[in-house]
């Protein structure tokens, strides 16, 4: 995990789980939302996932890439999502352009 003393940094490791899933747990954790331990146990995720993908514009239908991270970037502009290989934070595979210091950190 990066850390950092002035940035908030969360990974979340999304292999079994859907990018929007990942965004919605990072985002809890991130703000103290109380409902951060059902969201990462998955639980109680139908509503808060639903409202983020009809509200980004987001249609994970047909998968997940690099566009949709593109577009949930843009709707999440007071964030700044960084996506990075397995773990491993020398291989950033997606970096927002957002100068937020909001991070949200997770691996693919």
């Amino acid at each position: 995990m990066l850390k950092s003393a002035i940035k908030k940094n969360i990974v979340v490791k999304a292999a079994l789980l859907c990018l929007a899933h990942a965004l919605i747990i990072s985002m809890a954790r991130m703000n103290g939302d109380p409902k951060y331990p059902l969201y990462r146990h998955g639980k109680c995720m139908k509503n808060p996932v639903e409202d983020l993908l009809k509200a980004s514009g987001v249609d994970l239908s047909n998968g997940e890439g690099f566009e949709e991270l593109e577009k949930f970037q843009e709707y999440l502009s007071d964030h700044k999502i960084v996506a990075f290989y397995c773990l491993n934070p020398d291989r950033i595979m997606f970096s927002g352009n957002s100068d937020s210091c909001k991070k949200i950190v997770f691996a693919i």
